[in-house]
């Protein structure tokens, strides 16, 4: 199956106000409840409570040097299937990779590395920024080796995880924090 879903044509575009409702129902079914637990990112074991919602949505689409990159692909009657998403912007003189999400039941396919490739692509190409940097939990360490395999660095810096802001969740332990990863384009 991962040969035929890493074959799929993807079709990129940008998403607008209109897919809030789809992208919404697509970044909480890849990181919560139980739905999360058919792919390998999930966070279920970490945080309950919303991973995004309408102002994170609509913040991304409105900002300046902001983008949040859908990939489709035709369903059977046609019409665009959203299969993954990620928001880039510009941020501190580099590209900001955050909210990658691809539906549970197709993760480890290969559309997750395609979408990470087309946003370098366009930090690098259009933007002409020279990195690009995200923020992990430090304790998903299977997320953080994915991430070094595609070339990211662990850079040492932490952030403090916004415990109280229930924007980020709700977390089910007190140990959570951010660590920067990085790529040169």
């Amino acid at each position: 199956m991962s040969s035929v879903i890493a074959a799929t044509p993807l079709v990129f575009r940008h998403a607008t106000l209109a897919d809030t409702d789809a992208l919404i129902a697509l970044v909480e079914s890849a990181y919560r409840g139980d739905a999360s637990r058919a792919g390998w990112t999930t966070e279920a074991d970490l945080l309950d409570g919303r991973r995004t919602g309408a102002d994170d949505i609509h913040d991304c689409v409105n900002r300046e040097r902001s983008v949040i990159l859908i990939a489709e692909t035709a369903a059977a009657d046609g019409a665009p299937q959203m299969l993954a998403c990620a928001h880039i912007a510009e941020e501190e003189g580099a590209g900001y990779f955050g909210m990658f999400s691809v539906q549970p039941n197709l993760q480890g396919g290969g559309i997750g590395k395609r979408v990470i490739d087309e946003a370098e692509r366009i930090v690098r190409d259009e933007w002409h920024l020279p990195a690009m940097r995200m923020t992990v939990i430090d304790v998903r360490n299977e997320l953080i080796a994915f991430y070094e395999r595609r070339g990211y660095v662990r850079t040492g810096k932490l952030k403090p995880f916004p415990y109280g802001d229930e924007r980020f969740g709700l977390p089910k332990r007190d140990d959570l924090r951010f660590e920067v990863l990085e790529k040169a384009l």
